[in-house]
């Protein structure tokens, strides 16, 4: 296969990747001060030059090029422009080169060749040209959550188009890659993760979800606002029959189902295909039984907000263990970094698909959640354990995460920065909800939750990564006879 350099004319770069705009929304995190005109001068030239010369994987097993995630997050969290550049010259040394597509990617074409990473090239050619006549919201909405897009009638379920599975697979890395382009208004991160999104191989997504009568029923053509009371879809008043279950509830629930045995658990650890190809039906019925009512005023916010705190929780209490202290799991710490990216994500979406991404998240969470090993919930253990944790460890320091913020600029691990920016945003939004909040939720222990669980998980995060000396951690949680 041909590797090349793909070349663009000056203005076409230049539309693809322009100055960082603000944030779409007012729940989407703010920018630290720091950077200067230099600083996004060098941001620029970076996500330029990894677009024209670097495939979005390493080799041909998807692990995934990070160099703009990190940029990114170095210049939101105030970092110069000239360590943006140390860090992309480590970076790119390990990057696979691009690659020259068999062919160009069509709409004639556009489903035959999703899954095969060598048409990465020709998949984001195609997606600049689609944003670029449609915009951002009508992209998404027709080949991320459209019926077209993922399920094709009469069509066998290994050979489905299936995009958002293929959205939020792989460690939800296209969902970030996107979000950095909704949070920061850069055309290039959006083509590059949708066409990355292109080449993942697609993850289990039940069929209905895209039928008229199915849990969500589509509303094309309107936008919802986070804060909209909507006109109540098909989706709120199936829910609006059930009880009422916060995402806490769910997690409770499915700790109990005797279908996730030790036993089962321990059968399918680490193995998340193998998982939902056999539990996926149970892992999805879970997810629907988590309640979006979308005929309450202000519900997707709660829902986003619940989200958050859940893959906070499986996180940082299910990493924890008395006796043994806190690992910061490879895979959990990807649950929570892409929930960084809902509040910039969702404005762009009409109230329907709003729901169905955030559901889709939700099973997926659930879904690694069980594949890492299922590690139990132990609040009050974690709450007691980790109480030094919960103030400034020195009197001097008025903000701890200041510091937290500032050793993750110059931290040698790429996601470093990506889950410190993350934590430290949901203690600004979330950091003052108190002890009680969540007790009637149903989980064990969940009343002695409040706002000060991002700090303890940024502290937690910092101590176990040692200054670099450690990475996080690939172990899971394995299963004990």
């Amino acid at each position: 296969m041909a590797v090349v350099q793909q070349t663009y004319r000056g203005s076409e770069l230049d539309a693809l990747f322009p100055t960082p705009s603000y944030p779409p929304h007012v729940l989407a995190p703010s920018r630290y001060p720091g950077p200067s005109a230099e600083t996004v001068e060098a941001l620029i030239r970076v996500l330029k030059d990894n677009h024209t010369k670097h495939h979005i994987f390493f080799h041909d097993k998807p692990l995934h090029n990070h160099i703009s995630h990190r940029a990114l997050a170095l210049y939101a969290i105030g970092a110069s422009g000239s360590l943006i550049e140390e860090y992309y010259k480590q970076d790119s040394g390990r990057q696979r080169l691009a690659i020259a597509p068999p062919e160009a990617i069509t709409e004639k074409n556009f489903i035959d060749h999703l899954g095969d990473n060598k048409y990465y090239f020709a998949y984001k050619d195609f997606f600049t040209k689609v944003l670029e006549e449609k915009g951002l919201s009508a992209t998404l909405e027709e080949y991320v959550f459209s019926k077209k897009y993922n399920f094709i009638d009469g069509r066998d379920a290994s050979a489905q188009p299936a995009l958002l599975s293929r959205f939020l697979g792989s460690a939800f890395h296209a969902f970030i890659h996107v979000g950095y382009g909704a949070e920061m208004g850069i055309p290039g991160m959006v083509v590059e993760g949708l066409g990355m999104a292109s080449v993942h191989e697609d993850e289990f997504l039940p069929p209905h979800l895209f039928d008229p009568s199915g849990i969500v029923e589509k509303e094309t053509g309107r936008l919802a606002s986070l804060f909209l009371n909507a006109k109540t879809s098909a989706a709120s008043s199936r829910l609006e029959q059930q009880p009422r279950n916060h995402a806490f509830s769910i997690l409770a629930k499915i700790q109990q189902d005797p279908e996730f045995s030790r036993k089962e658990v321990k059968k399918y650890f680490k193995d998340l295909e193998g998982l939902m190809s056999t539990h996926g039906d149970t892992v999805w019925r879970y997810a629907e039984e988590w309640t979006i009512d979308v005929s309450q005023p202000g519900e997707i916010e709660r829902k986003m907000e619940e989200c958050i705190w859940t893959n906070a929780v499986i996180y940082t209490v299910g990493g924890w263990k008395e006796g043994k202290g806190f690992t910061a799991d490879f895979i959990f710490m990807h649950l929570v970094t892409p929930t960084l990216f809902l509040p910039s994500l969702l404005p762009y979406l009409t109230q329907n698909s709003q729901i169905l991404l955030l559901r889709a998240y939700f099973a997926s969470t659930l879904g690694w959640w069980i594949a890492r090993g299922f590690p139990s919930l132990d609040i009050r253990g974690f709450v007691n354990g980790t109480s030094h944790l919960s103030e400034s460890s020195q009197a001097k320091v008025t903000n701890e995460f200041l510091d937290i913020v500032q050793s993750a600029i110059t931290h040698p691990n790429d996601h470093m920065s990506k889950i410190q920016r993350a934590f430290a945003h949901f203690s600004s939004i979330y950091g003052t909800r108190p002890k009680g909040y969540f007790k009637d939720t149903g989980l064990e222990g969940a009343e002695a939750l409040d706002g000060s669980l991002f700090l303890r998980a940024a502290r937690l995060t910092e101590e176990f990564t040692d200054e670099g000396r450690r990475p996080f951690s690939q172990a899971a949680f394995p299963v004990k006879d």
